[in-house]
């Protein structure tokens, strides 16, 4: 069911609920009213009667059943029915009535149908005279009253429920007109997401907020439509150079017959390194296209434990310098291969700008990874952009990579609300620290010493 149809039909029930319930509200307290005036008169004649003994000739004889005044008989104990000057019974002497004439007191109100007339009857007893009287007047008058009543309130209710539905039916139409209207505007707007136009953010205070939302899903869009654009420029940029480096030297290659051994022997030491790093490369695309949400697959990891390999590894590669470490046992849940990744990274990086017989200092601590290295640091305009995809420094572009391994590093920090921030240190070299998001002490390790000798890991 569309939304207007609900609408309409919400209104439509509502309104109908109402004069329903106003209908059945009137008819029945007029039909109370006007019963309540008939048992009032009854209570009235019951009084003359009872002022009058019944067995005097004083009291006339009641007229026919139907009649304006009313009519009486008295009802004895064993069950005899009297009415004055020789009248026929008309009123039926039930159980209840003789129990109460047996004991002269109690009153009750009842409707019966006599020959073919509604009446209502009251019964009381009479202590004194030992007997019980039951009058009765006919409800032929308010019968036809409530009956009119009833056709009246019936054509209101069905008006009103057909008046409810027009109602609806307009309520419906004119509030959702500016959905409408903005339903049709986003239209408009989608069918250009290359460069899409903004809403308006005016009209009722709603369609503002719903047009602000709109308009920042529209931002977000846009800025991942541009980042998936540029990971791609970047990407098939970075990958120009090892496949042209690649190209040669397989050409080089084909004719590899009329090089010497040890220019052969080298010329295929290159295409290993080149396939090497484009592999890397594209290993490093495939990891950031992944993006910053959580990683499908998560484990509780021990970090320190996995700092401590990588920083075996980055000693068998440069055996000339020395690490410090200073490792709380921490705990972390994440994807163990993306936090593998990103910390391998951050080392290697600090690795990779630290010049020989330089320390490297890892910290870890209240679950932040710093480290830091002795090299040259960061120059004041690149502070800012070292974790942005491809971005490589001047001097970083004689090294080798591609400019992705501190990208890769933010995108795992921030996939579980962690953080990576990268600065200098006050007497040189540069400090990256990281944070995988939550963390627990494994306070059944102990921590690892700190200040190692140069050139040995802890």
């Amino acid at each position: 069911m569309s939304l207007r149809r609900r609408i309409t039909a919400a209104v439509a029930l509502a309104v109908a609920t109402v004069a329903v319930t106003l209908g059945v509200t009137g008819y029945l307290t007029t039909r109370s009213h006007l019963i309540g005036e008939v048992q009032h008169q009854l209570l009235g004649r019951v009084f003359l009667l009872l002022r009058s003994n019944a067995n005097r000739p004083a009291v006339p004889a009641p007229p026919a059943l139907g009649g304006a005044p009313g009519y009486f008989q008295f009802v004895y104990p064993n069950g005899q029915v009297r009415v004055p000057e020789g009248g026929s019974a008309q009123l039926p002497a039930d159980a209840h009535v003789l129990r109460i004439s047996k004991q002269g007191r109690g009153s009750f109100f009842t409707t019966a149908r006599i020959h073919g007339v509604h009446v209502e009857v009251f019964t009381v007893g009479d202590a004194d005279a030992h007997y019980a009287i039951e009058v009765a007047l006919p409800l032929t008058e308010i019968d036809s009253t409530v009956h009119e009543l009833t056709l009246t309130y019936s054509l209101l209710v069905g008006g009103g429920v057909l008046l409810a539905g027009l109602l609806g039916a307009g309520i419906a139409r004119t509030a959702l007109a500016p959905i409408r209207r903005f339903a049709n505007e986003t239209q408009e707007v989608t069918r250009a997401l290359d460069q899409p136009r903004r809403l308006e953010e005016t009209g009722a205070t709603e369609l503002r907020e719903l047009a602000m939302s709109f308009n920042r899903t529209l931002d977000a869009l846009e800025r991942s439509i541009q980042a998936q654009r540029h990971l791609i420029l970047d990407a098939s940029h970075e990958l120009r150079t090892p496949l042209a480096a690649l190209r040669s030297n397989i050409q080089i290659f084909l004719e590899a017959h009329r090089l010497p051994a040890e220019e052969r022997t080298g010329l295929q030491d290159a295409i290993v390194a080149e396939l090497d790093e484009l592999t890397q490369l594209v290993a490093d695309v495939v990891e950031l296209a992944r993006g910053s949400s959580p990683s499908d697959h998560t484990e509780p990891i021990e970090l320190d434990g996995i700092v401590r390999e990588a920083v075996v590894r980055a000693q068998r590669r440069a055996p000339e310098l020395a690490f410090s470490l200073e490792l709380e046992p921490t705990v972390i849940v994440n994807s163990p291969d993306r936090v593998s990744r990103a910390v391998t990274n951050v080392i290697d990086n600090a690795r990779k700008w630290s010049p020989p017989g330089a320390r490297i200092e890892v910290v870890l601590r209240d679950g932040v990874l710093d480290v830091r290295d002795h090299g040259p640091g960061f120059k004041d305009g690149d502070i800012e952009s070292v974790f942005d995809r491809f971005y490589r420094a001047d001097e970083a572009r004689r090294m080798p990579g591609s400019g992705l391994g501190l990208a890769i590093v933010k995108q795992a920090a921030e996939a579980h609300g962690g953080f990576a921030a990268a600065a200098n240190a006050p007497d040189g070299g540069a400090v990256l620290q990281v944070s995988f998001g939550a963390w627990t002490a494994a306070t059944d390790r102990s921590a690892s010493p700190a200040g190692p000798a140069p050139g040995a890991v802890n």
